[in-house]
């Protein structure tokens, strides 16, 4: 059990588990406006509305509220990038991406912090960035492939198509509006158009791996061989 989960009863009323995520829906809020270093378990107990001991009870400490509120923010995101998984495979890798888009752009501060890790060089906080990285490579190879596993140069592409990901979604929702921000529908059509484009070249180079079919009526279909 690790120290984002919760042992016993609060002693207040309502049922324990609703306390607890009480307590992780401000945590986000706070978190989201203030560094985690300004923020005291005193200014978390003030604005929560609660006794300090209420908050140590359930996590332990502020590094444990901290995390539990990071570990909830990677479930929901892998949890909406891989809601989509009754759809055939090839429809499924577009779903994803607009699930994880959808997720970005509705929770920008947790998602600067599972891309970025998070409180400085903390290995607890990267682990969880480094395994939700994981779980999304996994997700988009059973997508386009049928299974979680690829060998490692298949493998090695779709790394390197999410870290492109990742810094390309930071940009999108640090560009303001009024700024001409891209829509989240035209953004997810760049990022199949080079995830399709970065599985035509693992279809090239490893033949288990071939491209999956572009869906019927796709606007943005991939070429084979360059």
């Amino acid at each position: 059990m690790n120290n984002s989960q919760q042992r016993g009863t609060s002693g207040r009323s309502g049922p324990p588990a609703g306390r607890r995520a009480e307590l992780m829906a401000i945590g986000r809020k706070l978190f989201a406006d203030t560094s985690y270093d300004a923020l005291s378990m005193d200014d978390i107990a003030k604005h929560a509305g609660v006794a300090k001991g209420l908050i140590y009870y359930y996590f332990k400490s502020k590094r444990g509220y901290y995390l539990a509120i990071v570990e909830d923010s990677v479930a929901e995101l892998v949890a909406r990038a891989a809601a989509e998984d009754r759809v055939p495979a090839a429809e499924r890798v577009r779903t994803t991406i607009d699930g994880y888009l959808y997720y970005a752009e509705h929770h920008q501060a947790a998602y600067r912090t599972i891309v970025t890790g998070g409180v400085g060089s903390d290995s607890e906080v990267l682990a969880i960035r480094d395994a939700v990285r994981e779980e999304l490579v996994a997700t988009i190879a059973e997508g386009a492939y049928g299974h979680r596993s690829v060998p490692p140069l298949a493998r090695l592409a779709l790394v390197g198509w999410l870290s492109g990901v990742e810094g390309s979604t930071l940009e999108w929702i640090g560009t303001p509006e009024d700024a001409g921000r891209p829509g989240r529908a035209e953004v997810g059509a760049l990022l199949v158009r080079t995830l399709r484009a970065t599985l035509a070249v693992i279809g090239e180079f490893v033949p288990g791996c071939p491209a999956p079919p572009v869906p019927e009526g796709d606007p943005v279909p991939v070429t084979g061989s360059p």
